[in-house]
């Protein structure tokens, strides 16, 4: 009878516990985008409207330390990604560029959400958020 309780409180525990996130496949970007240079200066304005930007469209699922644990982040289909990790860094804001604009699987396409020359300074403001 302990036995089959035990069973089944474990049964619970690892039922209730979240299924891993997939890993996303290499997300390709254009090399039109690659190349693409970002036209904002990021000057102190520039940075609190990009600041603000971010906080309405992105801290849901990235977190608003950009480390991919926003509130929305468990809920997703795969993981969100984590903007302050070095890797994310390297890439260039023409790349940032194509896939705010462009999304994929759970992230949004934000084409007509958001103003190109504001994407730039969510960019901006992302580049700040580096370890």
């Amino acid at each position: 009878m302990i036995g089959t309780t035990v069973a089944i409180g474990l049964l619970l525990v690892v039922s209730m516990r979240p299924e891993p996130q997939a890993q996303p496949e290499e997300w390709v970007v254009p090399a039109k985008y690659q190349k693409l240079e970002n036209p904002s200066r990021g000057n102190t304005e520039s940075l609190g409207t990009g600041k603000m930007l971010y906080k309405k469209h992105c801290a849901s699922c990235h977190g608003n330390t950009g480390m991919g644990d926003g509130v929305k982040a468990r809920t997703l289909d795969t993981p969100s990604g984590d903007f302050t990790d070095e890797e994310f860094q390297s890439q260039t804001d023409g790349a940032l560029f194509y896939k705010i604009k462009s999304g994929r699987n759970d992230m949004p396409k934000f084409d007509s959400k958001i103003e190109d020359e504001d994407v730039w300074l969510v960019i901006n403001y992302i580049r700040t958020l580096k370890k």
